[in-house]
């Protein structure tokens, strides 16, 4: 097995999804023993345009078609993996990822949420106020969080 340091980053998209109260959806992982909570998320297909794929994660996810962009973040964010789950993830092939962000507001009725998709990440999910995001964090993705509570910041998003 590969050194940790020795593992490429993943690329992936994410989106934080806003409700008409600017309040961010979370989703409880069903493969995560800590039970934390994370803003939908995922790969990105060979020769995906990214917009295109942040909103494939979120349908595949929860089911939402109903969006609008407010914003695309210009940079990228890394994270890594904690070493209880190398080689638990992707096959072991990666230590982390790298993100590309994608701001979304919500457009549709909430009855469009469903995450009893066909191939289900959450157990539950619930709408946070931005001052809660970090708390429910599983806690290797937590610098990811704070940069996105950041950029929610800039945006004016209460």
């Amino acid at each position: 097995m590969k050194k940790k340091d020795q593992l490429p980053l993943r690329k992936g998209v994410g989106i934080v999804l806003l409700n008409e109260f600017n309040q961010i959806f979370v989703g409880k992982r069903i493969d995560n023993p800590t039970r934390a909570w994370q803003m939908p998320q995922g790969g990105i297909d060979k020769n995906e345009n990214l917009y295109d794929a942040a909103k494939r994660e979120l349908f595949e996810e929860t089911s939402v078609k109903s969006t609008k962009l407010i914003k695309e973040l210009n940079y990228w964010i890394d994270y890594d993996l904690p070493n209880y789950l190398l080689g638990k993830i992707w096959k072991g092939k990666f230590r982390g990822q790298t993100q590309k962000w994608f701001f979304m507001k919500f457009t549709g009725h909430e009855d469009e949420i469903n995450i009893n998709t066909k191939n289900p990440e959450f157990m539950d999910w619930k709408w946070v106020n931005k001052e809660d995001l970090l708390s429910v964090a599983v806690s290797f993705k937590i610098e990811t969080y704070k940069s996105l509570k950041l950029e929610l910041d800039k945006l004016n998003v209460n």
